[in-house]
């Protein structure tokens, strides 16, 4: 198990595995959408342009990529949800 998976607690987990372009970001903003600022979404995606496409969404917009990183054909994503989480 990586350092990564070890060191991030999601609020919630986003299975977008198997999904084919672009659901795996639409479903990221849905996912988004619905959690309160702060809140940490996980994010997981066989999708090749995932990597790319949710990569540049967050730097384009206010979330956070808090880390990124790839197993064996599976992108993983925490990304922080924007806002005063006070």
């Amino acid at each position: 198990m990586s350092e990564l998976f070890v060191r991030f607690h999601p609020d919630v987990v986003l299975d977008a595995c198997g999904l084919p372009c672009p659901m795996p970001l639409l479903k990221t903003k849905q996912a988004l959408a619905g959690l309160a600022a702060g809140q940490l979404l996980e994010v997981r995606a066989t999708d090749a342009g995932s990597w790319r496409d949710i990569a540049s969404f967050t730097d384009q917009g206010n979330h956070e990529m808090e880390a990124r990183e790839q197993h064996e054909g599976t992108c993983f994503f925490w990304i922080r949800k924007a806002g005063d989480a006070h």
